[in-house]
């Protein structure tokens, strides 16, 4: 009953480079994008996952299909979830960021000013958006429907998650939720595209009766932002401008 989780960031987009709030925004994979992801299929084609879980927004999806792509017989389960989208930026969608707003002017009046700066608490959000804490609560529903299952299972489980760098470090911290001697003081924000993140997850103790809750879990993150397959890879410099904001994590 352990499960290994891979978790992969999706490839540069098109959006990446407008240096703009983009978390729903649906934009497609640019095409040094589209060389990232296939270099990540090519590096996972030889790692035999189980199951494939994707974000359905055009950069991830297109990047978890050029992994499945590459698995060989018999293939993975490819699992679409909205579960595993970006955080959701509402009104700052398609705009540009800022890091220095007007100082005399509170949140409401930048955001009616069409202003949306980058915003550092947690309940923090833009117009019709979800907070960070909100995408925490939905990093938790993801992980009760895509690594939860696979601990009821025997044996080795090896699934991956192909989602953004927001959510990811979310959905990590979730993982880490679990474990009551997991330590809660380490950041999994600013991922590569396409890099990978890996944790194994297992029960403390054996566990049958799931009817009180998920007992207590085991969680040791081996492996964060992972990204030697991208070395043969030039960087434009526009894409290493985009890498110094705040959707590097996104």
């Amino acid at each position: 009953m352990t499960v290994v989780v891979t978790f992969v960031r999706h490839g540069e987009s098109e959006d990446n480079l407008k240096l703009i709030w983009a978390g729903w925004k649906d934009s497609p994979l640019s095409d040094h994008g589209r060389k990232q992801a296939a270099a990540a299929g090519e590096f996972f084609s030889t790692t035999k996952f189980d199951t494939i879980y994707a974000s359905p927004l055009l950069r991830a999806n297109a990047t978890a299909q050029a992994i499945h792509g590459r698995q060989k017989e018999p293939f993975p389960s490819f699992i679409v979830t909205p579960n595993l989208r970006e955080q959701h930026f509402g009104a700052a969608e398609g705009s540009p960021w800022t890091y220095k707003p007007p100082e005399d002017k509170s949140l409401d009046e930048l955001f009616a000013e069409g202003i949306y700066p980058v915003l550092y608490h947690r309940d923090e959000k833009f117009p019709a958006a979800e907070s960070l804490n909100d995408l925490a609560s939905r990093a938790e529903e993801a992980i009760m429907e895509c690594v939860v299952p696979h601990l009821r299972s025997e044996g080795i489980a090896h699934i991956a998650m192909v989602s953004h760098g927001l959510c990811i470090s979310e959905l990590v911290a979730a993982l880490l939720r679990l474990d009551p001697d997991s330590r809660r003081d380490v950041s999994y924000k600013g991922l590569l595209n396409t890099a990978w993140t890996r944790a194994t997850v297992s029960f403390k103790e054996v566990a049958t009766n799931f009817a009180e809750g998920i007992p207590p879990l085991d969680v040791q993150v081996t492996h964060v932002n992972m990204a030697d397959h991208l070395e043969d890879i030039v960087v434009s410099s526009q894409f290493a401008e985009y890498r110094l904001g705040p959707l590097a994590k996104a």
